[in-house]
């Protein structure tokens, strides 16, 4: 309480004392010793009023002791099992929770990570991946305000992720690694990485580089072969040796057929070598006939403009031109799409030859877009002209269903500059992405597809497209969801195919260990997407012919199914509606490949650097006891004594106000019952 307070308080008590003494004393005729009782009853209901309107806060502190937080992490991947350290960790991280000591000098948290975090509830090392780097960078912001010491369990050998080694130097925690892994070094071959494009075309070579290393002290022979079936197409004769541990060797293969073509590249194995699964890696490329030829046609330089190069051609099987109006006349017939940016007074031509060939176009419209033409070029849409520019946020349309698109984070996106104003579609159309004006969705369409006189067409009502790209890999640190999002978009558009009642998006092959979902829309008669339909998917295994189904669930306004984890084989497929007689086939192949495979030692050296920079220090598994000695002799992890200060004001205390009311009544009493009032 400051002194001011008290100050009034004193104030406030000779006041009350005064004002008692003045209408009991002074002024009052009273003879008998009464009169006191009513003196002080009086001086207490002034006084208490005159507290109540000063108000004092009265501080009060509770004391508790904090203990610090130890989390332990246990690497829940396929390699620990495979390196059989398997039992070797639960029996640490056993003797860590168990301990009786370490549980009265830290709040002990447990979890397992493989490509993702989670609470430990059992360890059966089946992931298909390990990501250390985001276990430790979760767990630093989860414990970020306190003393947390981190315990990983792991062999350091990450497959998925950015490189847990600068991560740690971000994070405040001291982590204390156990090592799961023998550190004997064998003498062993690998295939470190293999660099292949994923597309190629028909009669085409395409070029494969491998990097192959050897850890070991001896000079030793080898051979790199590439098998496509059981033909050899690709080998040569390699030698390694203590100075000599890596080479990277480069050849280009020749594609004769259209498909999904599949190779495996082989390093023979030395004749002692203890782990011969990383010899070995099948890796499979799709031949097309054929790539689809973009126009991007402009009038103002624009980043935009790169940016829309750069999504589109990030598939291999797309390739953008980009001309000026007049560049394109004689060459349009060449292009299966055209992306008109921004049209003006000099595309007349350009547009009118679109009309006539019927030609498939995706519309970017902007600053200095000229409305007037474009809305006298076509009898599609038109957009209201009033020479104002506004910024538009994207909002996505959940039930759009023109093809599959996931949300990319659309509404935190940066603003879109374009034409104030509505814009009318006259024709059957799908909008894709709305308007948003300060964080208010409109019912206008920023980005819009619709299919006229059998041509496909987009319009986005919008500049500064490159911003979302830029955004795209700030959120995720890779373009990857953007350029997917606009090449699908193309992908649409520059195809002539009819729509169909079930979509479905997959890809023609996938790696070991990649994540195997497919998706679908399903849409009623009236080509309205339905989000209550009953869908299954029928798998067959080519290869050994076995069958079975499983149902598709609705997820983010698609219906998926996740068969990551199915074994490696060529695989056939058909999800169709459980009661209508409405479906949709393809087919994929899994390549065989386990990543988690492919390592024969921990990675001590990298494990022992993460100690070092977060001031934690290494253990090796069989010493368990020496870490939690050190945990608990740590000066840096002591139970800490904290307090809460709890600030109340005198007026919500309810006694004060009912010992005033209860003065006030008695003195009423006496007052009555003596016959003074």
């Amino acid at each position: 309480m400051q002194n001011i307070t008290i100050l009034f308080i004193a104030i406030a008590a000779v006041t009350a004392l005064l004002l008692a003494l003045f209408q009991y004393l002074y002024k009052s005729n009273l003879k008998s010793n009464l009169k006191y009782l009513l003196l002080a009853l009086r001086t207490i209901s002034i006084f208490g009023i005159l507290v109540l309107l000063i108000n004092p806060k009265f501080e009060s502190f509770t004391y508790f002791d904090e203990k610090p937080t130890l989390v332990v992490a246990v690497d829940n991947s396929e390699s620990i099992s495979y390196l059989k350290q398997d039992e070797k960790a639960r029996e640490v991280v056993k003797a860590l929770s168990n301990n009786s000591e370490l549980n009265n000098r830290f709040d002990i948290h447990t979890y397992s990570f493989g490509k993702s975090v989670s609470t430990l509830d059992s360890l059966n090392f089946n992931e298909r991946q390990s990501n250390l780097a985001l276990a430790l960078k979760q767990l630093g912001e989860v414990y970020a305000n306190q003393t947390a010491p981190i315990v990983v369990l792991s062999d350091g050998n990450q497959t998925y992720g950015s490189d847990y080694s600068y991560v740690s130097k971000g994070i405040k925690q001291s982590v204390y690694p156990v090592i799961l892994g023998d550190s004997t070094v064998y003498s062993d071959l690998s295939i470190k990485q293999l660099n292949v494009n994923r597309y190629v075309y028909l009669k085409n070579k395409f070029p494969v580089e491998v990097i192959a290393n050897y850890s070991g002290k001896d000079a030793i022979n080898t051979e790199l072969k590439i098998w496509s079936g059981n033909a050899v197409v690709f080998r040569k004769s390699l030698q390694f040796n203590a100075s000599k541990t890596s080479e990277i060797i480069s050849t280009a293969l020749i594609a004769n057929s259209v498909g999904v073509k599949t190779y495996r590249v082989e390093l023979v194995a030395l004749e002692n070598e203890k782990n011969k699964v990383n010899n070995t890696k099948n890796f499979g490329v799709e031949v097309i006939d054929q790539k689809t030829n973009i126009a991007l046609v402009y009038d103002r330089m624009h980043p935009d403009l790169g940016a829309l190069k750069k999504s589109i051609e990030s598939n291999e099987q797309r390739s953008v031109s980009i001309f000026k109006p007049k560049e394109l006349l004689n060459k349009i017939n060449d292009f299966q799409l055209v992306i008109l940016y921004q049209p003006n007074n000099r595309f007349n031509s350009i547009l009118k030859e679109i009309k006539e060939q019927k030609i498939n176009t995706f519309i970017i419209s902007g600053e200095t877009t000229n409305w007037n033409i474009l809305n006298e070029s076509q009898d599609y849409y038109k957009q209201k002209i009033t020479n104002q520019t506004e910024n538009y946020q994207p909002s996505l349309n959940k039930n759009y269903g023109t093809f599959i698109v996931e949300n990319i984070d659309f509404n935190n996106f940066p603003p879109l500059k374009s034409e104030f104003g509505t814009l009318q579609i006259s024709v059957p159309h799908d909008i894709l992405l709305y308007k948003s004006v300060n964080g208010i969705t409109i019912e206008d369409a920023l980005l819009a597809t619709f299919e006229a006189n059998g041509t496909k067409h987009a319009i986005l009502n919008g500049e500064d497209i490159w911003k979302w790209r830029a955004q795209s890999f700030i959120n995720t640190n890779s373009f990857n969801n953007f350029d997917e999002f606009i090449n699908k978009l193309v992908q649409y558009l520059s195809s002539n195919k009819k729509r169909k009642r079930i979509n479905i998006d997959y890809k023609s092959f996938y790696n070991g260990n990649d994540d195997v979902i497919i998706s679908a829309q399903y849409f009623n008669k009236n080509f309205e997407f339905d989000n209550s339909a009953s869908l299954s998917i029928i798998l067959k295994n080519k290869d050994d012919e076995s069958v079975r189904e499983v149902p598709l669930l609705l997820n983010n306004g698609n219906y998926t199914v996740d068969l990551s984890g199915i074994n490696a084989g060529l695989y056939d497929f058909t999800i169709k509606h459980n009661v209508e007689s409405v479906a949709a086939s393809g087919s994929f192949q899994i390549l065989e490949y386990n990543v988690e495979q492919q390592f024969l030692n921990a990675d001590i050296t990298k494990l022992e650097a993460l100690a070092s920079n977060s001031k934690g220090e290494a253990y090796f598994v069989n010493q368990a006891s020496a870490l939690i000695d050190n945990l608990l002799n740590d000066k840096r992890y002591t139970t800490i004594q904290k307090s809460t200060k709890n600030i109340v004001p005198l007026i919500d205390w309810k006694y004060l106000l009912g010992l005033i009311v209860l003065s006030l009544f008695i003195e009423w009493f006496i007052r009555k019952y003596n016959g003074l009032i």
